[in-house]
């Protein structure tokens, strides 16, 4: 998620880092990436309490100057489902210079109070908040499977949450937004 103004706080994110806050006299880095999965955070900008954005899957999260807060890192897009989509956006961080905004791909805005949650269903990074409150949370992710549609049709187990079978041509998908089970083809 972005970095919280006024706050050391920079954090391993799920696959993008984390965006320094920075409540020291120095600038402080952010937290470095999950390797082919997300980037770093960038530098939180000390000694102003301009936070920077967190890592999104496709870019690194914007540092801090002596005058601007960080945005998020953007996500990048894919088209399994048929069509595209931003995923995993890194969330804008928080400072005395203003807020944030999210990558594309879900990443939530700073606020003046509690940063904004990353979108659901895009593994979106949170926003980064104001001084003494919360971040946003990171948006659930999200998993899609594709196949060939002669080759048979898909049955859901018990424990998951999915959407109805969609077809792209010659292929068809199935979009799970959560719990655990399995799934079998015929």
């Amino acid at each position: 998620r972005g970095g919280m103004y006024g706050q050391d706080n920079d954090e391993s994110g799920g696959s993008g880092g984390g965006g320094a806050g920075s409540g020291s006299a120095t600038d402080i880095a952010g937290s470095a990436g999950t390797a082919n999965q997300g980037y770093a955070g960038g530098t939180g900008k000390g000694p102003q309490d301009n936070s920077a954005g967190g890592g999104g899957a496709g870019a690194v999260g914007g540092s801090a100057t002596a005058s601007t807060v960080g945005n998020g890192g953007n996500g990048v897009a894919n088209s399994i489902s048929g069509s595209s989509v931003n995923y995993a956006g890194g969330g804008g961080g928080g400072g005395l210079s203003g807020y944030g905004t999210g990558g594309t791909g879900g990443g939530g805005n700073a606020g003046s109070s509690n940063g904004t949650s990353g979108t659901a269903n895009t593994g979106g990074g949170g926003g980064g908040g104001a001084a003494g409150v919360t971040g946003g949370a990171g948006g659930k992710g999200v998993v899609i499977l594709r196949w060939l549609t002669a080759e048979g049709s898909i049955t859901v187990g018990a424990g998951l949450t999915a959407d109805a079978t969609g077809t792209d041509g010659s292929y068809s998908y199935k979009r799970f937004t959560d719990g655990s089970g399995n799934v079998s083809f015929a």
